[in-house]
């Protein structure tokens, strides 16, 4: 029975990881700036062109449908080339692994910046991720999320956090978000912590209150977490370049959203 699943679950996967033709970003990734703009520990979110991206996207109601976590040249991994890989991504096919600086290229990204992490922190937080490197994608996550690609009622929006939790809870396994998660608890460092306000107890103030922060479970982390979260800095590889609207060249669009050559 095992055996099956597990052969069932390899063809979802490659099912699931297959690329969508009609998917066209808004906003391609120009690989040159983006990684001159990458810091390590840097969160780059995905506008993934795979069926498995629709269900994500549709689950979280988000542009958002994977994340890597960028380590940087300075890791050391490299491939059988010697051509540095500087992600570490949860692929729903291959398990988690280091990809190289163009693998994202054309697809529609946003980097999300931690603020405040030392440099030992980070190092400690890109050695947890290297040390997941070879651990397989949660393969019940799979089963789950192929589930809303076929006709069905809509999913009431406050479920749909859950329907992406429903994996093994097997810790050789993981999804793109909840392995960046674990990454970010291993410093201890907030995504979207629940606060509770209590009594601070303090004898010369018995009406001082104080904020107490809980981490939620890595396994309720989705890619827009990491967008929405008020701990990371969005940046904008454009507007990091000395950007000045001036200087930009316009032509027209037609009514149907082709382009027009100017006059």
């Amino acid at each position: 029975m095992n055996r099956m699943m597990s052969w069932l679950g390899g063809r979802l996967s490659i099912y699931l990881s297959q690329r969508m033709a009609s998917h066209e970003p808004m906003v391609a990734l120009d690989t040159a700036r983006y990684i001159a703009c990458l810091k390590p520990a840097d969160v780059l979110l995905v506008e993934g062109d795979t069926r498995l991206s629709v269900a994500i996207k549709y689950l979280t109601q988000s542009t958002w449908s994977h994340a890597a976590l960028y380590i940087g040249p300075e890791a050391g991994l490299r491939d059988a080339t010697g051509t540095p890989l500087v992600f570490i991504e949860a692929d729903v096919a291959a398990g988690v692994r280091a990809l190289s600086a163009d693998a994202y290229s054309g697809l529609h990204c946003r980097i999300c910046r931690p603020v405040g992490l030392s440099v030992d922190e980070k190092r400690q937080l890109i050695a947890y991720a290297c040390s997941r490197l070879g651990h397989q994608y949660d393969l019940k996550n799979v089963f789950d999320l192929a589930r809303y690609l076929m006709p069905m009622p809509p999913v009431p929006v406050n479920w749909r956090r859950r329907m992406l939790t429903l994996g093994s809870g097997d810790p050789t396994r993981a999804i793109c978000s909840t392995l960046i998660a674990q990454c970010f608890a291993a410093v201890k460092y907030p995504i979207l912590p629940l606060v509770e306000t209590v009594p601070m107890g303090r004898p010369d103030c018995p009406d001082c209150l104080g904020h107490v922060h809980h981490a939620r479970h890595h396994s309720l982390c989705v890619p827009r977490d990491f967008d929405v979260s008020p701990y990371f800095d969005i940046v904008k590889p454009t507007l990091t370049a000395e950007f000045d609207f001036h200087r930009l060249i316009w032509g027209r669009v037609d009514a149907t959203g082709a382009l027009a050559q100017a006059n």
